[in-house]
């Protein structure tokens, strides 16, 4: 079974608790992590740059001068790609897709080999319950520096059950905060820490109560 310290909210481990190793002590499959991840990150990304074709540019259709004659290079639109302003060949569009679909079990599977890497690696943080006296964001930074982790690199799955921690937590500078419900490998692959407590775990158990049959 997979081990784990359980700490309080003063930053002491007050107990070791066995986690299920269908769901917390998968082996590694890097192959996986980086499939799903890209998928993931390629759905999240906002298509922003777009050009203008030719067609879009503002500008006359009339031909500039008459084919022959002139001496110059025949031309016939102020909007061609090779003149000052005019049309973009080849440039992006904002109708681009990188929305990609990945079956359900495959990112089940991601989510729970990266969460036993976390487990394997010392950087899974369960803490009994986020009782704080006062819900004040001091707090849980106090809390953070006395499990000696940094803000920077930490995410935190809630269960629905704890708003209060998250109004805590959301006010520390690139803490990230997750329902455990919806935990993903992206998350848990961007983020070094991952802090969670027993209702936490109880939600993950749940949600991942019948992902191998």
């Amino acid at each position: 079974m997979a081990k784990v310290s359980v700490y309080n909210t003063s930053g002491k481990v007050v107990e070791e608790v066995e986690l299920n190793n269908a769901l917390f002590a998968l082996p590694s499959n890097d192959s996986l992590l980086h499939q799903v991840y890209v998928v993931l990150s390629g759905n999240l990304r906002q298509v922003i740059a777009h050009t203008k074709t030719r067609a879009e540019r503002s500008g006359s259709g009339i031909k500039p001068w008459k084919q022959k004659g002139t001496g110059r290079a025949r031309i016939g639109s102020s909007r061609a790609p090779h003149w000052r302003k005019g049309g973009i060949v080849f440039g992006p569009r904002s109708n681009r897709n990188f929305i990609r679909e990945i079956n359900r079990k495959m990112r089940q599977k991601a989510t729970l080999i990266a969460l036993s890497e976390k487990i394997r690696s010392g950087k899974f943080l369960m803490v009994d319950a986020f009782t704080f006296p006062s819900q004040k964001t001091q707090e849980f930074d106090t809390f953070l520096k006395a499990l000696q982790v940094s803000h920077r690199g930490l995410l935190v799955a809630l269960d629905i059950r704890e708003k209060e921690t998250e109004r805590m937590s959301r006010n520390v500078e690139k803490v990230v905060n997750t329902l455990a419900v919806d935990l993903n490998a992206k998350q848990l692959l961007d983020k070094e820490y991952l802090l969670i407590s027993k209702q936490g775990i109880e939600a993950l158990q749940a949600r991942f109560a019948d992902w191998n049959k």
